[in-house]
């Protein structure tokens, strides 16, 4: 590993690998998903911009400052994977969206559960200082809406 301790986030530095001068940049987060047309409808809900079509797809994509985030049918995803199997013992991943305030929070989750979506956990003030709130989404993943408190 490299003596430098500045963190970029553009991968491994010129000295972890030899001959390399760049290395790879996470941009993307890819989500297996039951039902495309559920999980656009909720994520757009959340504030997510699709192409129009999306939710007749088995791929849709959102685009979030620099982050791709990547959504998949089990069908796709099985077509390249043929051994893929569903995750057991526990949700695959959670996004947590920032908000706010603590009033925004409160009306995310109000209008999520409004539109029929499960709460997971009702809003609530945090020990580590954030108004927090978890809705989960149609392939029961927790999405996090929280804002810090003053």
């Amino acid at each position: 590993m490299s003596s430098d301790t500045t963190d970029t986030n553009t991968g491994p530095s010129d000295g972890d690998v030899p001959g390399r001068t760049a290395g790879p940049v996470l941009n993307a987060l890819s989500i297996v998903v039951r039902d495309m047309a559920e999980t656009v409808g909720f994520y757009r809900r959340c504030g997510l911009g699709f192409a129009d079509g999306a939710q007749d797809a088995p791929h849709a994509e959102a685009v979030v400052g620099g982050l791709r985030v990547l959504f998949d049918t089990r069908e796709i995803v099985a077509s390249f994977t043929p051994d893929w199997s569903e995750p057991a013992g526990g949700h695959r991943m959670a996004l947590a969206f920032e908000c706010p305030t603590a009033e925004a929070v409160d009306a995310q989750h109000a209008e999520l559960v409004a539109a029929g979506y499960r709460s997971h956990r009702e809003p609530f003030d945090a020990v580590w200082g954030q108004r927090y709130a978890v809705i989960l989404d149609p392939d029961d993943n927790p999405v996090d809406f929280y804002c810090a408190l003053a």
